[in-house]
């Protein structure tokens, strides 16, 4: 059955014109344009202007994009009556597929549209905003129709206006998450759109596939990490205790990058510029250079490298986003991506049909 598994795991399923994962040369590839720069220079709203449209806007454009996205952020009167009537204890994600599956109507049709997306990828902070403070018995904060997308689901989120650093540092990530080639939960949005269904249902079914435990989990571990370490004083005898007892060093290594990561390498860039202003950046940061500096120590050439979970669970603590929301954000990003693929896939009449082997199992 493996060689089933493996075969059928490394299935060409087309040509993608949205992104290059490069993981030979640590490099991560927007139409054309290095993450590194974007995540570094550029705005949410930039970012998916440009993976939806394949160039990025001029000012008169990004000003009228800002409008139509600013204006889809508001819940519908049915998605609020989801929201307040489904059980309590129903797991977050389970949550916003429901309310995503939900968004279903005569407007979303075949073929799927640019506003569409512009509107799935609106709401959904919106919808992750009312999951979360109806969990913690808070009141829900209607969302700002003039703040910029990041620092609005910041305010959505806590009810206060965030810092400059905390807009920077999670406007970067959330560049950095919106698009990561055909990976498990865009292959199954490309599927689902290849039947000719309309955009909604390929974006629920990508929700399911994030929602699982090998997909869309949360850099708990590395959060973990940094919590036992605490100071900066602590760092290298805590790490050097790890490394002399075998143990494994969180946020480090990856399976598709045999260089650095450059999603790690665009969030090291960003807290950099912000040393100084936030307290956990200061650490994560001083582990990382730590941790490195050790490595060269203890495993002589071997090649292991900063992942993007290790700033992730920097930048999403400095933001004060809880665990519970990790996967959640992750997604409001990933939708981006998602409809991005949704709308490549639509120029296409390829329906998947994957083929397997068939094997007889005889009974002993």
């Amino acid at each position: 059955m493996n060689q089933v598994s493996n075969r059928f795991s490394s299935t060409r399923s087309g040509n993608n014109h949205i992104s290059l994962v490069d993981g030979k040369n640590g490099r991560l590839i927007y139409r054309g344009i290095n993450t590194m720069e974007l995540a570094v220079h550029y705005t949410f709203e930039e970012v998916c202007y440009l993976i939806w449209n394949s160039t990025l806007p001029s000012k008169e454009e990004l000003i009228t994009f800002k409008e139509k996205m600013y204006a889809k952020r508001r819940l519908p009167k049915h998605i609020l009556n989801i929201l307040e009537n489904l059980p309590s204890e129903m797991e977050f994600m389970s949550i916003l597929r429901t309310c995503i599956s939900a968004l279903g109507s005569k407007n979303y049709t075949w073929k799927p549209t640019l506003e569409q997306a512009i509107e799935i990828t609106s709401v959904t902070p919106t919808i992750i905003a009312y999951i979360y403070r109806k969990k913690r018995g808070m009141d829900f904060i209607p969302p700002s129709l003039d703040k910029g997308h990041v620092e609005n689901y910041i305010y959505m989120l806590t009810g206060e206006i965030p810092r400059e650093a905390q807009v920077k540092a999670l406007n970067a990530y959330l560049i950095l998450t919106m698009e990561q080639g055909v990976n498990a939960s865009t292959f199954a949005a490309r599927v689902i759109t290849s039947t000719e269904s309309e955009m909604v249902s390929a974006v629920t079914g990508a929700i399911g596939a994030m929602k699982g435990s090998l997909h869309g989990g949360a850099p708990s571990k590395v959060i973990e990490m940094l919590n036992k370490i605490g100071d900066k004083e602590n760092a290298e005898l805590w790490l050097r205790c790890r490394l002399e007892c075998g143990q494994k060093i969180m946020g480090f290594g990856h399976y598709i990058y045999k260089a650095p990561d450059p999603r790690a390498l665009a969030l090291r860039e960003v807290t950099r510029s912000l040393l100084g202003q936030n307290k956990l950046l200061d650490l994560a940061y001083f582990v990382e250079q730590t941790v490195i500096r050790l490595l060269k120590e203890y495993k002589p050439g071997r090649k292991i490298y900063t992942n993007v979970e290790f700033y992730a669970a920097a930048v999403l603590r400095a933001v004060d986003i809880p665990e519970i929301l990790f996967t959640p954000t992750y997604t409001a990003s990933r939708i981006v991506g998602w409809t991005a693929n949704i709308l490549d896939q639509s120029k296409s009449r390829k329906l998947f049909n994957p083929q397997v082997l068939y094997e007889e199992i005889f009974p002993k």
